[in-house]
C-alpha cells in the first residue's frame, strides 16, 4: 500500500520502503529482521520471552501514532487507512495509550 501526492491510498503487493538520505531503501520486513535478529545476539544464549508480543507493540504503536498524525486525528479516515474497524482502532489507541 502506498500513498498518491494527493493523499489516495494505494493498494499493492510490494514491500514497504523507505529511501534513506543516502538513497538506500529499508523495507519494513528488513528492519523487523535485523532488529530481532540482533535482539538474539543480545541474548547471549538466555531464551527470550514474550517476543511476539515486543515485536508487534514496537511496529503497531508508531505505525499508529503516524497513520493519526497523518489523519489529523480522525479516527474514521485512520480505521479506513489501516484496514481495521474503528472499535478495534479505538482499542488499540487505549491499549498504547494515544487516545486522541
Amino acid at each position: 500500500m502506498s500513498t498518491t501526492a494527493s493523499g489516495a491510498v494505494v493498494h499493492n503487493a510490494e514491500p514497504i520502503g523507505i529511501t534513506t538520505a543516502r538513497r538506500d531503501v529499508v523495507t519494513v520486513a528488513g528492519a523487523v529482521r535485523e532488529a530481532v535478529e540482533a535482539y538474539f545476539a543480545d541474548l547471549n544464549g538466555h531464551a527470550p520471552g514474550k517476543l511476539y508480543e515486543m515485536v508487534m507493540a514496537e511496529v503497531e504503536r508508531p505505525l499508529l501514532e503516524t497513520v493519526m498524525r497523518q489523519v489529523h486525528g480522525n479516527q474514521s479516515r485512520a480505521a479506513k487507512m489501516l484496514g481495521i474497524n474503528r472499535s478495534t482502532l479505538r482499542k488499540k489507541l487505549a491499549q498504547y495509550g494515544l487516545n486522541t
